[in-house]
C-alpha cells in the first residue's frame, strides 16, 4: 500500500471516529449524568446514586406523560401502517397522473418544520371546531392525528424503498399460477418487504414518541406528553432527574433497535 493510500485511509478512520464520537459522546454523558448524586447538576460528581430514577417515576407528569406518549405512538404507528402499505403499493406499482405530486405531499410532514406543522394543525383544528362544533384541538383524537402525520412519511419511505426492490414479475408469476391478490400479498410480497415494514414501523414509532413541536400545540390542559413534561420540568429544576428520564428513553429506543435488527435486518430496508 502506497504512502498516499495509507494517509487517505488514516484520515478516513480519524474522521469516522470523530463523527461517531460527536454522535455517541453526548448520549454517554447523559447516561453518566443520570447517576450523579449532586442536588444541583454540576461537574465533577460528588458521588453516584439511583435515586433520580425513583424520583422520575414518582413525578406524575413524567409517569403519565410516558404512558400517553407510548399509547399515542403505538396508535399512530398502527394508523401509519394501515395507510402506508396501500399508499406505497399505489406509488410503486401504480401508473397514474399526479403520482409524484401525491408522493411529495405524503412526504411533506418530514420536510416541513415541526413547529410550522404543529401551528398549522392547531389552526386547522380550530377552524373545524368553529364550523362543526367538534373539539379536536386539545383532544386525544387531535394528538393521534398529528402523530399519525409524523409517522406516515417514515412508513411510506421505507416500505416504498423495499417494494422497489421486488420485481413485478415475481407477483405476476404467482398470479399466473392462480393465486389471488391477497394470497400474492401475504405469501409473496410481504415476506420480501418485511424488513422495510418493520423498519418503517420502528422509525414511525420513535419519531412519534420523541415529538415535541406538534404535541406542544395539541395536548389538552389535563394531559402532557413525556417531551413536554421534560421541558416544563427544566423551566424550574436543574438536576439529574432529566438525565434519568432521557436514559430510559435511550434504553427503550436502543432495545427496540436491537430486537428489530435481530428478527429483521434493518440494513435490508435501506
Amino acid at each position: 500500500m502506497s504512502n498516499r493510500a495509507k494517509s487517505v485511509r488514516l484520515a478516513y478512520t480519524a474522521t469516522s471516529i470523530l463523527v461517531i464520537g460527536f454522535i455517541v459522546l453526548p448520549l454517554v454523558f447523559i447516561v453518566w449524568m443520570s447517576f450523579f448524586s449532586n442536588k444541583i447538576l454540576s461537574f465533577p460528581p460528588e458521588g453516584y446514586t439511583l435515586d433520580w430514577y425513583r424520583r422520575a417515576w414518582e413525578i406524575s407528569d413524567f409517569r403519565n406523560g410516558f404512558f400517553l406518549s407510548l399509547r399515542t405512538s403505538l396508535i399512530a404507528t398502527c394508523v401509519a401502517l394501515g395507510l402506508g402499505l396501500p399508499a406505497s403499493f399505489a406509488l410503486v406499482r401504480g401508473r397514474f397522473k399526479g403520482r409524484e405530486t401525491i408522493n411529495t405531499i405524503l412526504m411533506s410532514p418530514m420536510i416541513v418544520p415541526g413547529i410550522v406543522g404543529g401551528s398549522a394543525l392547531f389552526v386547522f383544528f380550530l377552524e373545524v371546531e368553529f364550523l362543526t362544533g367538534w373539539r379536536i384541538a386539545g383532544s386525544s383524537i387531535g394528538l393521534i392525528i398529528a402523530h399519525s402525520l409524523i409517522a406516515l412519511p417514515w412508513m411510506i419511505r421505507l416500505v416504498t424503498t423495499s417494494l422497489i426492490s421486488v420485481p413485478p414479475s415475481v407477483e405476476e408469476a404467482a398470479r399466473s399460477l392462480g393465486a389471488g391478490p391477497l394470497t400474492v400479498f401475504f405469501r409473496v410480497t410481504l415476506p420480501v418487504i418485511r424488513s422495510g415494514v418493520i423498519a418503517g414501523s420502528l422509525f414511525a414509532f420513535v419519531n412519534s414518541f420523541i415529538d415535541l413541536e406538534k404535541s406542544i400545540f395539541l395536548v389538552g390542559p389535563d394531559s402532557t406528553t413525556l417531551q413536554i413534561a421534560l421541558i416544563n420540568y427544566l423551566e424550574w429544576n436543574f438536576d439529574s432527574t432529566i438525565g434519568a428520564v432521557a436514559t430510559v428513553q435511550i434504553g427503550l429506543i436502543t432495545l427496540l433497535l436491537l430486537i428489530t435488527d435481530r428478527y429483521a435486518k434493518l440494513s435490508r430496508a435501506f
